[in-house]
């Protein structure tokens, strides 16, 4: 599959593949300067790119374990969706989950993206739902 990509900045670095079978591309920070995100805080972070997607598909805007187990840093709506219609700029909102400031550079890896088919499913209204073993149980109702 292609997906053609636009460069938004002369920063930005196009996704990339870390491994031959990886899942997820790297998507980098496409910043002019530094930003420090402290304990808690959260941050917007420009990719510099943007993508066109083919139809049927959705990328998704993931964190990298790396960043999050050394600096508690990871993505804050995760997983972000990146629709196939979207034109738009990728952008990461980044939240530091650990207990020491954090510093993006320009050009730090980010956040992985990961494309995937997506399923469109009809919804339609009905008046009782089938019976299930589990049924309306929720939130740790089927045990640890």
């Amino acid at each position: 599959m292609t997906v053609a990509v636009r460069r938004l900045h002369p920063r930005a670095r196009l996704p990339v593949y870390a491994t031959e079978l990886a899942a997820g591309c790297d998507l980098a920070a496409a910043l002019d300067a530094p930003v420090e995100v402290p304990p808690g805080g959260t941050c917007r972070i420009p990719t510099g790119i943007a993508i066109a997607l083919p139809p049927g598909f959705e990328a998704q805007v993931r964190p990298r374990s790396g960043l999050a187990a050394r600096h508690g840093l990871t993505v804050l709506n995760a997983p972000g969706t990146i629709d196939a219609d979207y034109r738009g700029e990728i952008q990461v909102l980044l939240v530091n989950l650990g207990r020491e400031t954090v510093r993006v550079e320009p050009g730090d890896r980010i956040a992985q993206l990961v494309v995937a088919p997506v399923a469109r499913a009809r919804f339609v209204e009905v008046s009782a739902l089938p019976p299930t073993a589990r049924g309306e149980g929720g939130f740790g109702s089927t045990g640890r």
